[in-house]
């Protein structure tokens, strides 16, 4: 059963048509497969309501949904925050249903309340990662026109600095009385929201990756992509129940997070731990604390968390996901070794939502990522797009019930092919329908987890005075899987230097996230280039290996 024409959708329930009207042109979407019975939604459905009032209905209201660093939330408790939130939006704000709302903060019972507030609301929610700068924060504000921001009180300054003519609402202030302060509006708010009456392929959510260029790219969910994610990875591989515990390190504004510490639990009232910084050892004793039952964070952490495991009680962990970037078998071994659990290693897309390939228990072949959950459909493609069998590196094509629709952006013909997705990463398949991980097929630097993209950081180095030219390219390390390496020319009358370098780093990260800068910065006379001019970065890559 696919769903790939406009004719197709179900009429809106957006009155700011926006979303609709910058979808990509249907004849370049990917194919949508909705062949499990559990993959069949009503015509008419708000996914956060379908969570959380569908939960209040199944008895599940004085369960714990969330826990926090110093607060709890119940089913009960969490709808009614969402509900005030939604009424905020709708009634004091003024927003129509399809209204872009960015949301700033990090992972916290507050931040998850505003996503379900946005969307239970009838609005577009777009999370943004707390280490955003401004000017990373307005390519992200004027793609998708956005009619108002809610953001924690932390993070506000960069919101300040953007000058926008929106509401800006905070929460988490010192001083909750405060004018634009979320919660001085919630408690005006004491009777239930009625959902928005919204189409199940309407557009909830709005997911921002970088991509190779540093140019934005909006990916648009609907809310049956919402609920699809829950039912299939979280259902077939995990299977969670109302007894699992949530917890792990990536932000709520990343699909991997948003879903493995929000959206799975509430779909089987479970709970989800939310604390923000966590450290490998501060990860391992809330863990222990919390009794946590499945854990999501990057390999970086579980190798460095495998040589403090025997420190803490992890009885109570009973499942292990690694996403984000390749998980080398030497770290599977060791937290195997350090706990006895067999790590599911999972491939997933900000494009596709979530984990769409992996493997669990007596399933999982180490060294493989695994096969696609049901679900989803891939195969390897040669560089003509034809399907290749086993033993013959290509491309990942992936397709299944999400799939990639970029928000107004020609980059959606590169992704989408044939209808299926092409996530950019070359991998192998076995005789046994195993996927091994084998490289990148583009220039993104996945550097413990996180998603790079050199041409960004090039662009901020060569704001300095005393940058000529660089280019940026990702060195294999043990450690973070890639370390972004700048390679540098200097302006004449300058010298390379262990402190310009420093201050090298120090510039990049006042302008970006600081995730993103070159923790290795290499001077040099010439960058290597063709006859023409066009820079031979596999030269660089060749010396960074």
């Amino acid at each position: 059963m696919n769903d790939i024409t406009s004719a197709a959708l179900c009429p809106s329930g957006h009155t700011d048509g926006f979303a609709r009207a910058h979808l990509p042109p249907p004849d370049t979407w990917p194919d949508f497969l909705f062949d499990l019975p559990e993959l069949q939604y009503p015509e008419r459905l708000n996914c956060a309501s379908a969570l959380l009032d569908g939960a209040i209905a199944r008895g599940w209201g004085a369960r714990t949904a969330l826990i926090g660093a110093r607060e709890r939330l119940s089913y009960a408790e969490l709808l009614a925050q969402v509900d005030r939130i939604a009424h905020v939006l709708r009634h004091d704000l003024g927003l129509a249903t399809g209204s872009r709302v960015l949301l700033r903060g990090a992972n916290c019972p507050m931040m998850a309340a505003c996503i379900l507030g946005v969307i239970k609301a009838g609005c577009i929610v777009l999370p943004t990662m707390p280490l955003l700068r401004a000017r990373e924060l307005r390519a992200i504000a004027d793609k998708a026109r956005i009619n108002a921001v809610l953001c924690a009180d932390g993070l506000v300054a960069e919101v300040d600095a953007l000058g926008l003519e929106v509401p800006v609402l905070v929460f988490g202030a010192p001083a909750p009385d405060a004018p634009d302060a979320l919660e001085a509006r919630m408690p005006r708010h004491d009777a239930p929201f009625i959902a928005a009456d919204t189409a199940r392929d309407d557009v909830c959510l709005i997911s921002f990756t970088s991509g190779t260029t540093g140019i934005p790219k909006g990916t648009m969910h609907f809310h049956r992509d919402v609920l699809a994610v829950c039912d299939c990875f979280p259902r077939h591989m995990l299977e969670a129940c109302a007894d699992d515990i949530f917890i792990g390190t990536p932000p709520l504004a990343f699909t991997f997070g948003l879903g493995g510490l929000l959206l799975f639990p509430l779909r089987v009232g479970g709970a989800g731990v939310l604390l923000e910084r966590l450290s490998p050892e501060a990860l391992l004793a809330a863990i222990a604390d919390y009794r946590a039952t499945v854990c999501f964070t990057a390999p970086t952490f579980y190798r460095l968390m495998a040589a403090q495991a025997d420190r803490f009680d992890l009885a109570s962990l009973r499942a292990s996901v690694s996403a984000g970037e390749p998980l080398p078998l030497a770290t599977r071994e060791a937290w195997q070794a350090a706990t006895g659990l067999a790590m599911i290693d999972g491939i997933g897309a900000t494009e596709l939502l979530h984990i769409f390939i992996a493997s669990a228990g007596a399933a999982i072949r180490p060294g493989a990522t695994g096969k696609p959950v049901p679900g989803y459909q891939a195969c390897i493609l040669d560089a003509d797009g034809v399907p290749v069998g086993p033993g013959v590196i290509g491309r990942l094509a992936v397709k299944g019930p999400t799939g990639c629709r970029y928000l107004d952006d020609e980059r959606q013909g590169d992704y989408v092919q044939g209808g299926w997705n092409i996530t950019g990463d070359a991998y192998e398949m076995d005789a046994d329908g195993y996927f091994y991980y084998r490289s990148r097929t583009d220039d993104m630097i996945i550097s413990a987890g996180y998603n790079i993209a050199g041409a960004e950081v090039e662009e901020a180095l060569l704001h300095h005075p005393a940058v000529a030219e660089c280019a940026v390219v990702g060195r294999l390390d043990p450690e973070r899987g890639q370390v972004v390496e700048a390679h540098v020319v200097l302006r004449a009358g300058r010298a390379g230097s262990h402190e310009l370098a420093r201050e090298l780093q120090e510039f990049v990260k006042a302008q970006i996230a600081p995730y993103k800068y070159p923790r290795a910065i290499l001077f040099k006379e010439k960058l290597p280039r063709t006859e023409t001019g066009k820079l031979q970065r596999f030269k660089l890559r060749t010396n960074a290996d």
